[in-house]
C-alpha cells in the first residue's frame, strides 16, 4: 500500500502534467493563429518584391520574396490569392476584406541617366502591356501583364484597363512583349470539352479526394461544368479549374465566389 505522501506526489505530478499540457495547447493554437497583417496603401518596390513591401507588421517574414519588381516607370501585378497563401505559409494572416484579387507595386527603381537610354515621345499615357512576348493559345497569367509608358497612338480603343479582364484568357495571335493590350488579343479558353474525362477534387480541411468523370458540357475556367461519374453513372455539377479538372464542394463555392466579385477592386496604383 502506499503512503499518503506518496499519494499526495502522484495527484500534485499529475495536476502539474495537466498544466503543461494545457500551457502547449495554448502555445501551439497561438502558433497555428498566425500574425494579422494589413496590406500597405502605397506598394512600390526596387528589385524584387517582398512580404515586407506589401505588408504592415511582416516581422521576420519580411523578407520572403513573392515576386519580381518591375523596371522603372512600369508596375508589377501580382495574384492576390497566391500572395495570401505565401504569407499564410510564413506566419502571416492577410484576411484580405476587401476582396481584392490583383495587387499592382509601383517600380521604386531609379532610373537610368537620360543619355544612357533612347528619346521617348514627351507625351505617354499609362496603358496595361504585356511584359513577356505570349503565342497563341498561351494562358494570360497575372506576371505577363505589366503597366507602362506608351505613345498615344499605340493604345487600341478597346484597351482593358482592368487586367482581370485579360487574365486566364489565352492569346487569339502571337503577342509582343511591350505592346499594349487589346481585348480582341484574347479569348476565353474552354479548360474542358465535352466527352473530355474529367477529374473531380473535393478538398477540404485536410480532406483530399479524387473522382472521375465525363463531361457532359463544355466549360472555361470558373465556369459551372455538367459530369456523369463514370463509375456510378451519377450526373451532377462541378466547377472548372484547369485543363480536364474540376472542384466540388467548398472549393467549389470559393471559386464561384471569386468569379462573381467587383472585378475592378484593385489597390490604387
Amino acid at each position: 500500500m502506499s503512503s499518503p505522501r506518496t499519494r499526495w506526489s502522484r495527484s500534485r505530478l499529475a495536476s502539474l502534467a495537466l498544466v503543461l499540457a494545457s500551457a502547449m495547447s495554448l502555445a501551439a493554437s497561438a502558433a497555428m493563429a498566425g500574425q494579422p497583417v494589413t496590406l500597405r496603401q502605397d506598394l512600390s518596390a526596387a528589385g524584387a518584391i517582398t512580404l515586407g513591401d506589401l505588408f504592415d507588421g511582416a516581422g521576420a517574414a519580411g523578407k520572403t520574396i513573392v515576386g519580381n519588381g518591375a523596371p522603372v516607370g512600369l508596375s508589377a501585378v501580382l495574384d492576390a490569392g497566391e500572395v495570401q497563401r505565401v504569407a499564410h505559409i510564413h506566419g502571416l494572416d492577410w484576411d484580405n476584406p476587401r476582396g481584392v484579387r490583383r495587387i499592382i507595386v509601383l517600380s521604386a527603381a531609379t532610373a537610368a541617366p537620360v543619355g544612357d537610354s533612347p528619346a521617348q515621345p514627351r507625351h505617354m499615357v499609362e496603358a496595361l502591356t504585356y511584359a513577356r512576348s505570349l503565342n497563341a493559345g498561351e494562358l494570360v497569367q497575372a506576371q505577363d501583364l505589366t503597366y507602362a509608358k506608351v505613345a498615344p497612338f499605340a493604345v487600341p480603343g478597346d484597351a482593358p484597363g482592368d487586367p482581370a479582364r485579360v487574365i486566364g484568357k489565352v492569346a487569339r495571335r502571337p503577342l509582343r512583349a511591350g505592346g499594349a493590350v487589346s481585348a480582341q488579343d484574347v479569348v476565353a479558353s474552354q479548360v474542358i470539352k465535352r466527352d473530355d474525362v474529367v477529374e473531380i477534387a473535393y478538398r477540404d480541411e485536410g480532406i483530399n479526394l479524387m473522382l472521375q468523370g465525363r463531361a457532359m458540357t463544355s466549360a472555361s475556367a470558373g465556369e459551372p461544368v455538367t459530369v456523369m461519374n463514370t463509375a456510378s453513372k451519377k450526373v451532377f455539377q462541378a466547377i472548372a479549374v484547369g485543363p480536364d479538372q474540376a472542384v466540388v464542394g467548398p472549393e467549389a463555392e470559393r471559386v464561384r465566389a471569386s468569379s462573381l466579385i467587383d472585378l475592378t477592386q484593385f489597390v490604387a496604383r
